[in-house]
């Protein structure tokens, strides 16, 4: 008896550390929050419900539409009008590109990413770098509106910023960012599309149509015309009428992955000597703007753009400087995170590729843009 039970537990610590050796961002947000944790007690404001329980909600509807085979519908039409793998690429780094102007880049990247992953398993094509490009373009295309990020949409009321002023200070970042996307994209290798599309039937309409208005709910939560703990309710009530099976097909290791990003960032940001060395340092616009950047790679853009804002009342450094370092690292923007985890998911073996690539991309796009904008910025007198 004593043996069965040392053998089931000793299979459940290697399924626990299988997880952690599997998923490379989730060992590293824990081991991050674990170490911060000896320098400062964590609080509980640190963690942002309003970020994990729309992912949640967003998780669960997309699941819900890819299990009623919406997606792949939708896939099926994309790939109808197109005749190679590089113009399908084309489409969906669009759509994320442009849909983050307005629905933010997760909800832009919860929604295409499983999209491409289901393209990519029609045309047996490895879609890597494409989900990497769209993850850049969400992230890019999201700097455009005070509504398409967390850290834009605080800067712009943090400071009281007029439309106007915000779009001319942000707008050669996107118009640089499309035509760059557009470079990369044409550097893809291009599989000829030859093959019979099947057609897809929609499993249940009445459904399809539930969970439709639903994604549009949660959606309007995430721009803040209604509670995101209301749209909690209404989608854990529907998953629960419609297929309650969903509840255990959510990525909940994503879940936990942003909490111990939240309680890192948290106990990092109380640190007095990262206060001191904020003080002595920023005392100009050129030092907000490389700072934003750089420590947008180390706890991510919307902390970075909370904390810096504290010391400077230079806000377009500070505005450009968090957009641009949402590039780079794979945490310098949280959006990222969830792009990485949806396709190791499905292609485990090629998590040290993407994450290569992942920082090929981010890292030459980085250097060139901040490279243009500073010198833009410092013709304008900004700096």
């Amino acid at each position: 008896m004593k043996e069965s039970i040392y053998v089931e537990t000793e299979k459940k610590l290697k399924l626990n550390f299988g997880i952690l050796k599997k998923d490379i961002v989730l060992t590293i947000s824990l081991l991050l929050a674990i170490v911060s944790c000896l320098f400062h007690p964590p609080k509980l404001e640190y963690i942002n419900f309003k970020v994990l329980v729309s992912l949640f909600n967003l998780m669960l509807v997309v699941k819900a539409l890819e299990e009623l085979k919406l997606l792949d519908k939708f896939a099926i039409s994309i790939l109808s009008k197109c005749h190679n793998s590089k113009s399908v690429s084309a489409i969906l780094i669009l759509l994320c590109f442009f849909s983050s102007m307005l629905v933010t880049n997760d909800v832009a990247l919860i929604t295409f990413v499983p999209l491409t992953l289901i393209i990519s398993r029609i045309i047996e094509t490895s879609m890597l770098d494409t989900i990497i490009l769209e993850t850049i373009a969400a992230n890019i295309g999201s700097s455009l509106t005070p509504m398409g990020n967390p850290q834009n949409l605080f800067i712009f009321t943090y400071y009281g910023i007029r439309p106007i002023q915000f779009f001319t200070t942000i707008i050669l970042l996107v118009v640089l960012g499309i035509v760059l996307l557009f470079f990369f994209n044409q550097r893809l290798n291009s599989k000829k599309l030859e093959m019979d599309l099947p057609y897809i039937p929609i499993k249940n309409k009445k459904k399809a149509t539930l969970w439709g208005i639903l994604f549009g709910i949660i959606s309007v939560s995430i721009l803040g015309f209604l509670s995101y703990k209301l749209a909690f309710i209404i989608a854990l009530s529907t998953a629960c009428i419609l297929d309650i099976k969903l509840l255990k097909k959510i990525d909940y290791l994503l879940l936990l992955t942003f909490i111990c990003f939240f309680i890192f960032i948290g106990n990092i940001s109380e640190l007095n000597v990262v206060h001191t060395f904020a003080i002595e340092n920023l005392k100009s616009p050129t030092s907000i703007f490389f700072s934003s950047i750089i420590l947008s790679q180390l706890i991510s853009n919307v902390p970075a753009a909370i904390f810096l804002s504290k010391f400077s009342v230079n806000w377009q450094p500070l505005l450009v400087g968090v957009n641009l370092g949402g590039l780079g690292t794979i945490v310098a923007s949280l959006a990222s995170v969830i792009s990485f985890k949806f396709f190791i998911k499905r292609d485990p073996q090629k998590s040290k590729m993407y994450l290569i690539r992942f920082s090929f991309y981010n890292f030459s796009i980085l250097a060139l843009l901040t490279l243009v904008y500073y010198f833009a910025m410092k013709y304008q007198n900004f700096f």
